[in-house]
């Protein structure tokens, strides 16, 4: 028997990434591998597992622990209006865009539990265009599009957010937007009913839609290049011509080989432009 400070191996990592492909069809192999060994390592220890070989077998098993697998090991960081210049770029500047299309499609990739994609829809109720969009929200993980169907986060939350919406422009009582019940706030099922929920995986799956936005923020710092490098061109393929893309704060279009056909929005926020 081993203490549950089991270290994983990189063979063991492998096997783990092969048996999740083999069995489930989730592709983990051009993750990053530190974080992916840290990730799993501390599930093996919360999980208290004797062995790598019993976390093996419950892995392969069993449905439900893969879920869980696909929670704790896959990020889930979100706020609502996080990043307050970039959230009043796109209501000054993107939004305004946007609104000159007769229908207004944007995809949400990597959405986690649906902050942004609930703050995205509160702009676009504000510019009085959420009747003309559709917002598409995946992820990989089946458990977190459950939350974002909920449209339910923590009360605990709503005074960050609040400030947040009020810092990047917003000008209503936040608190109009959601009911609050005990512990939760539960926002207007009128911003839900304009999200489309599926599961995708970056890594595999193709383009499904043409967008003229695509939000996939501090999702690829977790990828290596190759995979960047996909992914960053399926985005392309489904980005509408003079569409955008917006990333995160430590990603980046330069040093990728479609860089050439994006030029970056003014204010040096992450957001490029489809210019051919």
């Amino acid at each position: 028997m081993v203490s549950h400070d089991i270290q994983l191996t990189d063979t063991e990592l492998d096997i783990i990434l092969n048996d999740l492909l083999e069995l489930y069809g989730y592709d983990f192999t051009n993750y990053s591998k530190a974080s992916l060994k840290r990730r799993i390592t501390m599930l093996i220890s919360n999980d208290r597992f004797p062995s790598f070989a019993e976390f093996r077998f419950k892995l392969r098993h069993e449905r439900d622990y893969f879920n869980r697998f696909i929670e704790k090991v896959t990020v889930n960081v979100t706020e609502m209006f996080r990043d307050i210049s970039f959230y009043k770029t796109l209501r000054n500047d993107i939004i305004p865009v946007l609104a000159t299309w007769p229908m207004i499609r944007i995809w949400h990739a990597g959405c986690s539990t649906g902050e942004e994609v609930y703050s995205m829809a509160i702009l676009l109720q504000e510019a009085n265009l959420l009747h003309k969009s559709l917002l598409y929200a995946t992820d990989i993980n089946p458990a977190v599009l459950e939350k974002v169907r909920g449209g339910i986060f923590p009360l605990s939350q709503m005074k960050q957010y609040s400030e947040n919406y009020i810092l990047s422009g917003g000008r209503k009582d936040f608190s109009s937007y959601y009911t609050a019940k005990y512990n939760a706030a539960k926002f207007d099922s009128s911003l839900g009913k304009k999200i489309v929920l599926a599961t995708h995986n970056l890594v595999s799956d193709s383009s499904f839609n043409e967008f003229q936005l695509i939000m996939c923020r501090n999702v690829m710092i977790y990828f290596d290049k190759p995979l960047q490098d996909r992914v960053l061109h399926l985005f392309y393929d489904s980005l509408e011509m003079l569409g955008y893309l917006a990333l995160g704060s430590k990603e980046s279009l330069k040093f990728t080989d479609i860089n050439k056909h994006f030029t970056q929005h003014e204010n040096r926020e992450k957001i490029w432009r489809k210019i051919s």
